[in-house]
C-alpha cells in the first residue's frame, strides 16, 4: 500500500519544524523529510517525532554560501574541507534524530576534476555514515531549476554510485527532476529501483501539487507499488498556499489504494 512522506522544506513552511511535523501527522502522512533543519535543536525534532510516531527519512547537507550562489559544496575541488564539515554536520544531526538518510549536495561544477572530487567526498561521507546506519543519497537536479549543477541525469548518478562502490550510497529518484530531464518515469523506476534509496514527486512542470501537470501520478504511485516499493514516497512540491488546501491528491490516492 502506498504511503507518503511530507517534505517540510516545501510543506507547512509557515510553521516551526516541530509544528510542521505535527501538522504532517495530523494530515495523514506516515513520515517526514526536510531540507536544512540545522537552526532547530535536535531535541525539539525528537520530541515532535516521538509524539507523532513519525520518522524523519532524510535531510540535506548545507548548500554553502547561498547569497553567493552556492547550491552544494561536495563537487567543488577548492572547497573540500568546507564540504566535509557540512557532511559531518549533516551526519551528526541525522544520527541525533534517528534520520535514515543524508542527501549530499554536489553544487555548481563541471568536468572530470569536479566529478572526481564528488566521488572522493561521497566515499568519505559513506564511511562516516556507515557506523550510524545512515544512507548517503545523491540527486540529479534538472537544468531549468539548477543550471550548472554537476549531477543532472540518472545515468550520471548510476556511474558515480558505481565509482564510490559503497553499500550505503543510493539514488534519490525525484520524479519531478527526472521527468524534466529524461521522461519515461515508469521504465526508469523499474530499471533503477535496485539503486534507489528514496523517491520524491511533484507536479511537472510547475513543481506544484501532483494532481496538476503533465504526469499522471496516480499511475506512478500504482507503478511504484507494483514494483514492490514499500517506503513512503516524498511529497516535495510547492503548495502555493495553505498546505492543507492542496492534499486532495493524497486523500484520493489513499482511498484508491
Amino acid at each position: 500500500m502506498t504511503q507518503f512522506s511530507a517534505n517540510l522544506g516545501f510543506l507547512w513552511t509557515n510553521l516551526s519544524l516541530p509544528d510542521a511535523i505535527r501538522a504532517a501527522h495530523e494530515a495523514g502522512f506516515r513520515a517526514v523529510e526536510c531540507h536544512w533543519p540545522y537552526d532547530t535543536p535536535t531535541d525539539d525534532i525528537l520530541e515532535a517525532l516521538t509524539e507523532t510516531g513519525l520518522s524523519m527519512l532524510g535531510l540535506n547537507t548545507r548548500r554553502g554560501d547561498v547569497e553567493a550562489g552556492d547550491n552544494g559544496l561536495s563537487a567543488l575541488p577548492d572547497r573540500v574541507e568546507e564540504a566535509r564539515v557540512a557532511i559531518d554536520e549533516a551526519i551528526a544531526y541525522a544520527a541525533a534524530i534517528n534520520c535514515g538518510a543524508v542527501h549530499v549536495m554536489a553544487g555548481f561544477a563541471s568536468g572530470p576534476e569536479a566529478e572526481a572530487t564528488f566521488v572522493e567526498n561521497l566515499t568519505y561521507a559513506c564511511a562516516q555514515a556507515a557506523p550510524h546506519g545512515i544512507t548517503i543519497l545523491i540527486e540529479p537536479l534538472n537544468h531549468y531549476d539548477a543550471p550548472g549543477y554537476l549531477l543532472q541525469t540518472t545515468a550520471q548518478a548510476k556511474d558515480i554510485i558505481g565509482k564510490v562502490g559503497a553499500e550505503n550510497i543510493k539514488l534519490m529518484f525525484d520524479c519531478y527532476h527526472v521527468q524534466l530531464m529524461e521522461g519515461d518515469l515508469s521504465h526508469r523506476l523499474k530499471d533503477l529501483l535496485p539503486l534507489v534509496g528514496h523517491i520524491q514527486f511533484a507536479g511537472v512542470p510547475a513543481r506544484g501539487r501532483p494532481d496538476v501537470g503533465e504526469v499522471n501520478f496516480m499511475h506512478i504511485f500504482d507503478r511504484v507499488d507494483s514494483l514492490g516499493w514499500t517506503q513512503p514516497l516524498g511529497a516535495e512540491y510547492k503548495p502555493g498556499g495553505p498546505t492543507e488546501n492542496t492534499l486532495g491528491w493524497m486523500r484520493y490516492a489513499l482511498a484508491d489504494a
